[in-house]
């Protein structure tokens, strides 16, 4: 795709982004939103959206690793981690001891789990109970049509999936909440206390078993499982499901310039960090696509950043490219550098309180660079060196990509972190860039078009830099 010719040299970085750009590239913008909003409706969790990335991959001429003993400039090749994350790789002309460069996102989103014996009966409705996953609020997910997304694995090692809710001809599935006219004490609580975790329980079926006695209506759901999959109520305790809005992506705003849908956070980042290194050219140094899980409850266990599976990926890079050095792998990781590809939060009108207007993300003007996240006073942190945000500036400039700098929110409001300090840790240089988006975190999500095209072109500009 081409580059959208800057106008911005001549503008205040804080100028509308859209105003730069003519009928042509707003058609490019279009088309590469429709392509994205694809990828929203395919991935709706993170085990879809490694399935998503590695077909879109495949088609692009990647290979799985595991198939090639030796690996040569120009090689293309993905790495699985337990269906759960995915990194892929553009072999360049240097040696990896002088470096890569990384475009680090995550694939996981806030939803509510399924917990391991979810199905009761009570009051003639039969019904599941969900753990939450990640920062939400949990009021907003209640009344609100649900999916069910995920796996099953049986006793005999069999792998059952799980999709329910998103096809026209689907049931979908829904919390309940108070009607107003009984919500009194409710009303009256402290806003965060108005849904309890507890409370949000999904109504799963009403109709009663005919001939059974005993919780007739949980019987008639435990039957149509054992119909429709062969599950039984005791596969759920290995089970992984997940909850999810059962909306579509859809353009957002009489002049469609926004995306609006489930679980941007941060699949935005994800499929633009995937399509740069899909279309990216040749180059000297080798480029990475980090697609991690977990990053939204710590980043933790085997398929979070915080596991030692990417270095097993890099590894084998080095490895199959010839390279046996001591201390190899620390030498690569300290001469390279990446992008925290995560979303930031994009100033809102209505929320105005809580921003800093002259460090605050804005829709339509542009991808972010923050030189630092973490909550307060910077904690968790990774603060990226003013040399390397220097070099991600020139880069920026030299690809006419427009871009802002922000923090998230006031100092004292709150804050939020990435998996930047975990690259950080491996000795690389790291600053975190990302799509401004509103109501974060929320069943439906919104961002600009221009900004989610303008990551694409700085996270590319950056795979092909020197």
């Amino acid at each position: 795709m081409k580059n959208i010719k800057n106008n911005n040299e001549k503008k205040n970085l804080r100028k509308y982004g859209w105003q730069g750009a003519d009928e042509v590239q707003k058609s490019m913008i279009g088309e590469f939103s429709e392509g994205y909003m694809d990828f929203l409706n395919r991935a709706k969790t993170e085990r879809e959206s490694v399935k998503e990335i590695v077909r879109l991959a495949e088609d692009a001429g990647f290979a799985n690793i595991s198939q090639k003993k030796t690996l040569a400039p120009g090689d293309r090749v993905y790495g699985i981690n337990k269906g759960k994350s995915v990194f892929l790789a553009v072999i360049g002309t240097q040696s990896l001891l002088e470096g890569f460069h990384a475009v680090g996102a995550h694939i996981d989103a806030p939803r509510l789990d399924l917990k391991q014996n979810p199905l009761y009966e009570d009051g003639g409705m039969a019904l599941f109970k969900t753990h939450y996953y990640g920062g939400i609020k949990k009021y907003q997910w209640t009344t609100t049509p649900l999916a069910l997304h995920g796996v099953v694995a049986k006793t005999d090692g069999t792998i059952v999936d799980i999709k329910i809710g998103e096809e026209e001809e689907d049931p979908v599935f829904l919390i309940t909440d108070l009607l107003p006219h009984l919500s009194g004490k409710q009303n009256a609580k402290k806003f965060s206390d108005g849904i309890i975790a507890e409370n949000l329980n999904i109504v799963v079926g009403s109709m009663p078993l005919e001939d059974s006695e005993e919780e007739p209506v949980k019987s008639q759901i435990l039957a149509i499982l054992k119909d429709k999959y062969d599950i039984e109520e005791d596969d759920f305790r290995s089970a992984e499901i997940e909850a999810v809005p059962a909306v579509k992506a859809r353009s957002l705003g009489f002049d469609k310039s926004m995306v609006a849908a489930y679980g941007q956070d941060d699949r935005v980042c994800a499929y633009t960090g995937l399509m740069a290194i899909l279309n990216m050219k040749q180059t000297d140094k080798t480029a990475v696509g980090i697609f991690a899980d977990k990053e939204e409850i710590g980043s933790m266990g085997n398929t979070g950043m915080h596991s030692k599976n990417f270095e097993l990926f890099m590894m084998d890079l080095l490895e199959k490219t010839g390279i046996v050095h001591p201390y190899a792998m620390q030498r690569m990781f300290s001469a390279s550098c990446a992008l925290s590809a995560d979303v930031t939060a994009a100033y809102d009108p209505t929320f105005s309180e809580v921003m800093e207007k002259n460090n605050a993300s804005m829709m339509g003007k542009g991808v972010t660079i923050k030189k630092y996240t973490g909550a307060r006073g910077k904690s968790g942190a990774s603060d990226a060196n003013a040399e390397f945000v220097g070099f991600i500036r020139g880069v920026f400039k030299n690809a006419s990509v427009h871009y802002q700098s922000s923090e998230m929110g006031k100092v004292d409001e709150g804050g939020g972190g990435t998996i930047a300090y975990i690259l950080a840790d491996r000795g690389m240089e790291v600053l975190d860039c990302g799509v401004p988006i509103h109501s974060m975190h929320s069943p439906y999500e919104s961002a600009s078009k221009y900004d989610i095209y303008m990551a694409y072109l700085g996270y590319k500009a950056f795979l092909e830099s020197k």
